[in-house]
């Protein structure tokens, strides 16, 4: 018969459902008894999703039954304590000061134009009136310092508070501007807690009408911090056509479910390529999948976007589209993006 550790560090590759985390960095392995008759494991599932506490349960039995020298697996899902005020909790989620609203961009996976489309939404709610900030949440992959600028030097208030940085009229921060191209940035989780905190509370972000948030790929920790610690009022969640990508979108938009975050919407990138020489439309990474996703899962579609070579070289150059080529037709399908976002955060006003 395994010993409760044993069984405890097996249930670590049980994961939580549309999370990269496990059950047991989640805490929700209260107990483990084992007994000539068999092992009992005792859950405590943070959901009120009945299917996710039924599929942990189920997971669990499996990994467990599954260990040598274990007769018979069973797994008590115990309520939830009642929640604790946010105060009492000791991670409320904060306002940011003079920032009226937070809004998260996110994917499941990489690759997709994430930042690309943060960069671009920040740029054009700016051009539709709003003041706007923009914050690189992805510590170790960060691209909004190449995409908008890093050619100043970061400022530090008195009171110690960082300056963020201003370009094409929007207030950014970024790992970028703190460490050279070639410097891998090697933390470990809390470092990169610590530093999103900063970023959030400790900049000098004076009064916006929206802070752009440019989250890292995925649905880790990172994301968590994020989520569980600053108010949002949204999420966007971007997405290429292909099924790979709209898979990891079911876990974006359950990790926003997750937290209480709206879902703000799906944005459908590289949707097709319109050839410069015959005119004609491909659709190279097959059409539509975004928009019929986001119509399965309940939530809005905010638009496709093209694959378009001036965005590539505009993001590698520091050029951003929507900034230096406000009349083209992709800065206007940006603008379009940004009108249906400022619409749904308006009412908040």
């Amino acid at each position: 018969m395994p010993s409760p550790n044993e069984i405890l560090s097996e249930l670590k590759k049980v994961k939580y459902p549309g999370f990269t985390r496990d059950i047991v960095s989640f805490g929700m392995v209260k107990d483990i008894e084992v007994a000539y008759a068999g092992v009992t494991v005792f859950l405590t599932v943070p959901s009120g999703n009945p299917e996710i506490a039924s599929k942990i349960a189920e997971d669990v039995r499996k990994m467990v039954a599954a260990m040598p020298g274990v007769p018979d697996v069973r797994v008590e899902v115990e309520e939830p304590a009642p929640a604790q005020p946010q105060a009492a909790a000791g991670h409320a989620r904060r306002e940011i000061p003079d920032v009226a609203h937070v809004v998260a961009v996110a994917s499941g996976k990489g690759g997709v134009g994430k930042s690309t489309v943060a960069v671009n939404l920040a740029l054009a709610m700016k051009e539709l009136g709003w003041r706007v900030g923009l914050m690189d949440a992805d510590v170790y992959g960060p691209s909004v310092a190449m995409m908008v600028g890093a050619e100043a030097p970061v400022k530090v208030t008195p009171e110690r508070k960082i300056v963020p940085l201003e370009r094409y009229g929007i207030r950014y921060v970024s790992m970028g501007l703190f460490v050279h191209d070639q410097q891998a940035v090697i933390w470990r989780g809390p470092m990169v807690t610590k530093l999103e905190l900063e970023f959030l509370f400790n900049v000098q972000w004076g009064e916006l009408d929206c802070l752009v948030l440019d989250l890292p790929p995925g649905t880790g920790d990172a994301q968590l911090t994020i989520t569980q610690r600053v108010k949002l009022d949204g999420g966007v969640i971007v997405t290429t056509p292909q099924e790979m990508a709209l898979l990891d979108v079911r876990r974006g938009v359950q990790m926003f479910q997750e937290v209480e975050v709206p879902v703000l919407g799906v944005v459908e990138n590289m949707s097709y390529y319109v050839c410069r020489k015959c005119g004609s439309r491909h659709q190279i990474f097959s059409h539509g999948g975004g928009e019929n996703l986001a119509r399965e899962l309940g939530v809005p579609f905010l638009g496709e976007l093209p694959l378009v070579r001036e965005v590539r070289e505009g993001g590698d150059q520091a050029l951003p589209l929507v900034a230096v080529n406000p009349s083209h037709p992709v800065s206007a399908a940006f603008k379009s993006l940004a009108a249906r976002v400022i619409e749904q955060l308006e009412p908040a006003r």
